[in-house]
């Protein structure tokens, strides 16, 4: 990372129309087909697919950004349910089952390919590439939940690289191992289990029973600031903390918002660091 100057920007969920209007607000330009700045970039935190109506789009967008450097981006856990889906393994199974409630919630992505399988396999190769986390000395992005534990786990499952390879992408795909436990965490977020025959129904209609903790609360205050997704906040935007913010304003949901944090190398968060654009 050769400078301070950073867009982070939050879980797009196929809303390309948001996408570009926050980019413009950002004072991105689109030349020769890529949206650019001369002094800064971007950084997706991942969710870029699923729930919205312009699934291809933002990946049309947001990809030839990263290819050519004016942008980084790492994975989410849609994409990484997207590879999952797409994947089977040594007995013919898909790693992650194509039952109706998982076939549901990745429909909108799935039908935005449904007549093109060369760049849906091109897709699912792309999404292969996104790191699952990114930390430059005083900054760290993850799309879900940073955990020093966690990260050590995938570290060692793959000599110190944090992109999901071929035998991490197996091992995290069978319940209950530490690859899968990390995964989940990193991705999806800390849980804790309701009391018996509590549960509640979430975005995307399923039912369930554990219930996702603020693990923020308990960053350390000296670490690095850490920006984050996934959690379809409804809130006033601003920092969790000093030095965490959370970036998702349920842009999927009518009446959201598809929020930035303009970062200039600040250790200390601010409000006045977020942009946003309200959903069409």
């Amino acid at each position: 990372m050769e400078n301070n100057n950073y867009d982070l920007i939050g879980d797009i969920h196929g809303q390309a129309s948001e996408l570009l209007k926050l980019l413009a607000k950002l004072s991105y330009n689109c030349i020769d087909g890529i949206w650019q700045h001369p002094k800064r970039k971007v950084i997706f935190l991942g969710d870029f697919i699923d729930a919205g109506d312009q699934q291809s789009e933002v990946v049309n967008i947001v990809r030839p950004m990263v290819e050519v450097g004016h942008a980084y981006a790492f994975m989410g856990n849609h994409e990484y349910n997207a590879i999952a889906y797409y994947t089977k393994n040594a007995d013919g199974s898909y790693l992650r089952p194509h039952t109706e409630s998982n076939t549901n919630q990745h429909s909108k992505f799935l039908e935005a390919y449904k007549y093109n399988d060369a760049q849906y396999e091109n897709t699912i190769k792309w999404f292969k590439t996104l790191p699952l986390w990114l930390e430059f000395g005083s900054l760290r992005v993850v799309h879900a939940c940073w955990d020093e534990e966690s990260i050590r786990i995938i570290r060692l499952a793959q000599q110190d690289d944090s992109f999901l390879d071929d035998e991490l992408l197996q091992t995290s795909s069978i319940k209950n191992t530490p690859e899968y436990n990390a995964i989940e965490t990193i991705l999806k977020g800390k849980e804790e289990s309701l009391p018996e025959g509590e549960h509640f129904t979430d975005n995307y209609g399923k039912i369930r029973t554990k219930i996702r903790t603020k693990w923020w609360k308990s960053y350390p205050a000296n670490s690095a600031p850490v920006f984050f997704g996934h959690y379809w906040m409804n809130n006033t935007i601003e920092p969790l903390s000093t030095n965490t913010a959370c970036i998702d304003y349920s842009v999927a949901r009518p009446g959201g918002k598809l929020v930035a944090y303009r970062w200039n190398g600040e250790q200390t968060l601010n409000k006045d660091g977020f942009i946003f654009v309200d959903r069409d």
